[in-house]
């Protein structure tokens, strides 16, 4: 409805409206500044001449000038361009379990691998009075408070088998 209705006035009396547009007179553009115009040097060859022509005094000059450049002196890099590392870290061989060929050889010390973290987790879950916090910090060099923090915080999971006259319950 209202789209109609705008419609009505957009289009009432739109002739007349563009021809008094049309007939209307044109606004003269601002005057532009003199020295805007291209047409200047067109004008004056005295300008083009002092442009083309060659400074003998000034080209003396440049020709005084000597820049010498020194590169730095080139290292030589090594074996290669290999990077050794600043510090050697201390490595420990792992405690391997089943999974042995799947876990790395050797480790850090003050980090375990995957297969140790699942082990030292299952061993505490299944021993705790055996497997204490001490305990394996001191059997796999860690921090105390980053095994007990481990100890808090992951747990292994447990697998529950289910009798098959439950099964059928279920």
């Amino acid at each position: 409805m209202g789209g109609r209705l705008a419609r009505v006035f957009r289009t009432f009396n739109v002739e007349s409206r563009a021809r008094r547009e049309i007939s209307k007179e044109k606004p003269t553009p601002a005057p532009r500044h003199p020295s805007s115009r291209l047409d200047q040097l067109a004008d004056h060859p005295e300008i083009q001449e002092d442009i083309y022509r060659k400074d003998d005094r000034l080209l003396t000059l440049l020709k005084d000038v000597y820049v010498e450049s020194r590169d730095p002196p080139v290292q030589v890099k090594g074996g290669a361009g290999e990077h050794l590392p600043c510090r050697q870290e201390e490595k420990r061989l792992t405690k391997l379990g089943h999974l042995g060929d799947l876990d790395v050889k050797k480790v850090p010390k003050g980090k375990i691998s995957i297969v140790e973290a699942l082990t030292l987790l299952n061993n505490h879950k299944l021993h705790p009075q055996i497997w204490t916090a001490e305990k394996i910090a001191v059997e796999y060099s860690l921090e105390l408070k980053e095994v007990n923090s481990l100890l808090e915080f992951f747990i292994p999971f447990a697998v529950q088998e289910f009798p098959k006259e439950t099964k059928k319950a279920i």
